[in-house]
């Protein structure tokens, strides 16, 4: 995935999703897998990276890719994103009931679907608590 906006012209922005096919001294060779440049071919270069705030006496440089390997992203991450196949790993209590519906809003078939949700005691269970927080209705008007 990559993790900046490269040439937004072309929609190579951050979350854009790819898949390496060269490896190469300076670059990598990415295919896109999604959006409307699926297919499509692009030369990813390696980026100078300086730290603004430094009290180094000497200028701290480093090249790196700006990818990220995913095999996972979060909920928020995956707004936007249409997959063929979701797997939620819930541990606990998702924040809020509109989060809950991005995740599952994500997988174009119901078939595509698996939730894997925990309880306390690490068993598998068919439930969740929707968290509800009654503070946020205190005073309204």
């Amino acid at each position: 995935m990559l993790m900046r906006n490269l040439d937004q012209t072309v929609k190579l922005c951050n979350g854009t999703r790819m898949i390496v096919t060269t490896c190469l001294k300076h670059s990598v060779q990415c295919e896109v897998i999604c959006g409307s440049s699926a297919g499509q071919r692009f030369f990813i270069p390696r980026i100078e990276c300086c730290p603004s705030d430094t009290k180094l006496p000497f200028k701290f440089i480093r090249n790196q890719l700006p990818l990220q390997i995913y095999y996972a992203m979060t909920i928020n991450k995956s707004q936007g994103q249409s997959l063929s196949f979701v797997g939620l790993y819930l541990p606990k209590p998702v924040f809020s009931h509109g989060q809950l519906y991005v995740a599952i809003s994500r997988v174009t078939s119901p078939e595509g679907l698996q939730i894997f949700i925990d309880d306390n005691f690490g068993k598998c269970t068919r439930r969740t608590q929707n968290v509800v927080y009654p503070e946020v209705f205190y005073n309204l008007t």
